[in-house]
């Protein structure tokens, strides 16, 4: 026989906010470029947030069905302070990203997450955070060709140097 699936504390406001994000995403996908075609710039977006909004959909039936569990603590349960400090990190990512720029603001997010969350030496958070900066840039810039927010670092000049430097100053 099936036990009933308990209900955690906050998990009912989470699985309601879940789909209305959900919700939400899907919305703003769809202005990307509508219903264009298949291949157009908003149909992978759009494809991505219509299963986030059919999944979270589900979750949240399921989470509605489910019995509430005994007593607990949101904040000890929910948001444990790690969530929090992170969270945290990742706003002011978000506001810091387009006025300083992607490499130096990423830089310091990795930094600080890194070291927080491991809780190792600053040479060690440091070091992963730069090398794996390098492995994204040079994936999402250089081969994909991505543009970053530039911000405050000449990442067009330093590209064109390098360029320069490499075709024989042609």
């Amino acid at each position: 026989m099936q036990t009933p699936e308990k209900r955690k504390p906050g998990e009912l406001a989470f699985a309601a906010f879940l789909a209305l994000a959900s919700l939400f995403l899907l919305y703003d996908a769809y202005g990307i470029s509508g219903f264009e075609a298949l291949s157009g710039s908003g149909a992978i977006p759009m494809a991505a947030t219509f299963v986030m909004v059919i999944t979270a959909g589900i979750v949240l039936v399921r989470t509605m069905r489910a019995e509430p569990e005994g007593e607990g603590s949101f904040v000890a349960d929910i948001v444990p302070a790690r969530i929090v400090v992170i969270g945290l990190l990742l706003i002011a990512y978000a506001f810091a990203l387009k006025p300083v720029g992607f490499l130096p603001t990423s830089a310091v997010f990795l930094i600080l997450t890194i070291k927080y969350l491991s809780r190792r030496s600053w040479s060690f958070a440091i070091g992963v955070s730069l090398f794996s900066l390098f492995v994204i840039y040079l994936i999402f810039r250089i081969v994909f060709t991505v543009l970053m927010p530039a911000g405050i670092v000449p990442e067009g000049e330093m590209l064109a140097w390098f360029g320069n430097l490499f075709s024989g100053g042609e």
